[in-house]
């Protein structure tokens, strides 16, 4: 017999679950207390980094079904979603989206929903991509650097500190830098 889990997520402590409990019980489903996990994790985490998402994981079994109202409860992106949904279909385990009418990611249907899906993220990637390098190329246009400001005081403190005859751990630990920045600088004129 299967059983039904809910994973409720919010991004921040000033965030409640609450509605998501709800729009469960209004969609029909009746979910035992004891099978809802509520967590309180960025969404910039991976579902399968966060501790709540882990021990759910840990308590389902093959059969089991997993709600969720939307699909960024499960995941920070398109493809974090569809890695998660295909674990949890590779372990046996139906996943329901309600904000997608419902549907039982792992069925046909629903895989050709994450396909879609991942196709629209994927051209969404390609566009940021696109739009960032035309972006760049403008900006080499214009004449603008680019990239990190040099760090020309610094530069100067070690080169300061190796006319001394100081060591490179001196310079690090006078300047109070690690020794991986003061070897950046080390060679520099």
């Amino acid at each position: 017999m299967s059983r039904t889990f809910l994973y409720c997520r919010v991004s921040t402590s000033n965030q409640f679950t609450e509605n998501q409990i709800q729009e469960v019980k209004t969609a029909g489903f009746d979910v035992q207390a004891s099978r809802v996990v509520e967590e309180t994790i960025s969404g910039s985490i991976a579902a399968n980094e966060r501790p709540g998402f882990q021990k759910l994981l840990e308590r389902m079994e093959s059969g089991d079904v997993l709600i969720v109202t939307k699909l960024d409860r499960l995941g920070r992106n398109a493809m974090d979603v569809r890695q998660t949904v295909e674990h949890l279909a590779g372990t046996g385990i139906r996943v329901h989206c309600l904000a997608l009418g419902g549907v039982d990611l792992t069925s046909p249907a629903g895989k050709m929903t994450m396909q879609v899906l991942g196709a629209v993220a994927e051209f969404e990637r390609d566009l940021l991509i696109e739009r960032t390098q035309s972006g760049l190329k403008r900006a080499r246009a214009e004449g603008k650097k680019l990239g990190r400001p040099e760090a020309t005081d610094t530069t100067a403190a070690v080169q300061r500190f190796k006319a001394q005859n100081m060591s490179q751990s001196e310079v690090a630990g006078e300047l109070k830098i690690g020794i991986a920045t003061v070897k950046r600088h080390w060679n520099r004129a």
